[in-house]
Order: structure tokens, then sequence, then C-alpha cells
């Protein structure tokens, strides 16, 4: 079959690999498709990830298809079934998933390999994180479960309360997620540098949008857009440790600070220990997703009550693909599916 590989930083190759085949517990989807996300650009550029992969490396982890073989043991899917696997499973039997904090599971099966024609789920997917795709649900949606459950999961981890105001800073993929997420429950203002982008987040939902570009001091504006204080909620969705810095400043006494965005290894940020103490600051981060929001999300997409669609700037085949993270970096793009049947 043909797959991407990923060998180091924006060095990603096309080759052809052997099939997969399942082993027991295991499926085989035959990949619909596969949308790109703001972590595969992250990985690119970094060559890596400390957490989900190594290179070289098969890669991309949002897709959605149809099974086209079961190993044994498997019970409860059949070859035709459309499907959305996640990319992880928590193992269920931890310290942590014994607490119910399964994205903190130090056991996680992660699984990557999307940007192909196959891809092989392996059994603690297929157990815990496997889902059916509605037939009327096109596949481009379905694929983007992943990273909403991770922005559902980000929003509880918030506390965020009726007539909160809340702060996201950042206009891709993920930010703009937490703004349809939230906005029919709260006033949502948007920060993000992209036109394009920030009209998206309009659709969306947001009550205001900035382009930083024209703004420059972000906390000011967002104090004097809240009598002075700063916002309830303040949600972090850029991956920049300046970034960091900028969303607690945006915060008011006793606000949260969801600091979502996962920053290049080793990277540090500065706290101001008077502000944390004295205005009582919940510092949060947040990671990942667990099953409950793998299936939370699913669920929204499939009401079709938000224009999620509005994420996909375009479809591509995958050998395309290479020309699309340069069209990522060059934030040409928010979202691309990648047609790989």
């Amino acid at each position: 079959m043909l797959a991407a590989l990923l060998y180091g930083q924006e060095d990603l190759r096309l080759e052809q690999v052997a099939d997969p085949s399942p082993d027991f517990g295991e499926v085989v989807i035959k990949v619909g498709v596969a949308t790109t996300c703001g972590t595969d650009l992250k990985v690119w550029r970094r060559g890596g990830h400390a957490k989900m992969l190594k290179p070289p490396t098969l890669f991309g982890h949002e897709a959605a298809g149809e099974i086209v073989a079961v190993g044994a043991g498997v019970t409860g899917w059949q070859i035709g079934d459309r499907v959305v696997a996640n990319n992880s499973a928590p193992c269920m039997k931890c310290f942590f998933c014994q607490c119910q904090e399964y994205s903190l599971c130090p056991h996680l099966t992660w699984n990557n390999g999307t940007f192909a024609q196959y891809l092989k789920i392996p059994a603690p997917i297929v157990q815990h994180n496997l889902l059916g795709v509605p037939d009327e649900l096109p596949l481009k949606l379905a694929a983007m479960t992943e990273p909403l459950a991770c922005v559902l999961h980000g929003v509880a981890r918030s506390h965020i309360k009726p007539r909160d105001r809340v702060v996201v800073l950042g206009d891709g993929a993920i930010g703009l997620m937490f703004v349809a997420a939230l906005a029919d429950t709260v006033e949502v203002l948007l920060w993000g540098g992209n036109d394009q982008r920030l009209e998206i987040g309009k659709k969306l939902g947001a009550a205001k949008t900035f382009n930083y570009h024209q703004n420059l001091d972000i906390p000011g504006v967002v104090k004097e857009l809240t009598q002075g204080w700063g916002a309830d909620v303040v949600i972090e969705a850029t991956g920049v440790p300046s970034v960091w810095e900028t969303a607690i400043a945006c915060a008011r006494p006793g606000a949260t600070v969801n600091l979502f965005g996962g920053c290049p290894k080793d990277t540090t940020i500065t706290v101001n220990t008077e502000q944390l103490h004295y205005s009582e600051l919940t510092l949060k981060g947040v990671f990942h997703n667990t099953p409950e929001y793998v299936r939370s999300a699913l669920a929204l997409i499939a009401t079709r009550k938000i224009p999620f669609e509005l994420l996909i700037s375009e479809q591509r085949p995958l050998k395309d693909l290479e020309q699309v993270f340069f069209d990522m970096k060059a934030r040409k793009v928010i979202k691309v599916a990648m047609i790989c049947s």
C-alpha cells in the first residue's frame, strides 16, 4: 500500500509498504479520509513527538473508513462497517485509569499511520475507542472526532460557568473547535492572526474576534472589554510559550487558565508568583482525550448542528500530502481532507 512515513524534521516520504493484516483482537480499515491536524504539523516541523511517535514511523492520526479485515477474537464488528478509531486507548488497569484519569495513563496504546491506504487498529483501541459512523455522516467529518474529543476534554477541565467570558487564543483548528463547542453557552472572544480564520470563528459563534497583528496588547484589550478585570476563563490553543504567558496576563482574579497547546520539549514560561497567589489563579495543563469524550465528540459531529465542515479548507489526494504540510506551515489552509482510497 501507499503510506506516508515521517523520517525527521520536515522529512515526509510516500512509500510503498506492506499491507497490514490483523492479529488477535485487531481490525484493518480502508482509510476513506484522513484529516490533517495542527499536532501533525508540529510533529512534522519538530521531527517527532515525545509521547506518540519516533521517526521513522507511519504518520497521521485522524481518519475514518471501512473495515476490510477482522482478526480472531473480535466481536461486534464486521467487514463493511463504517468506523472511526481514536488514535489511542488507555489500559483501564493502572492507577490513573482506576482514578478515571484516562489521559494520564502511562500505558496508552498509540496508533499512527492514517495517511495511508489501510490502517491497522490495535486491540485496545478496538475494545475501547472504535466507533461506528452513521451512514449519513460524511467520513471527512467523522475523521475529526479525535481533535474534537480533545477539545471537549479541555472544555470540561476548564470549569466554565454560564455568563462567563472566555478568551480563546489561537485561530487554528483547535481554537476554532473551542469556539464552536462554547459559543452556545458563553461569550467567546477569539484572538488569531488570520482574518479568514477569524471570519470562520464568527460563523462558529465567536462574539468578537481580534487580529493580534492589529491589536498587539492582548491583555489590555481583554481588560477593556471586561470592566478592567480580565477574562473568567482563558484557553491557550497555540502551543507557543510566550502565548502561555499572554494567556495568564489576560485572566481576572479567580480565573482558570487552560494551557492547552502543547509547547516544544523542554521549553519554560515565567509566572508572576504574586499574581498567581494573590489573584488565586488556576493554571491547568490539559492533554489528549478519554473514551467518554471520543463518544461525545462523534455524537456532536453527527448532530450536524455545528458546521465543522468550515474547518476543512480543501480535499486533496494522498500524493499531495507533502505540499499540504507546506501549505499548513504557510497558514494557507486549516485542515485538509486527504483522500486515501
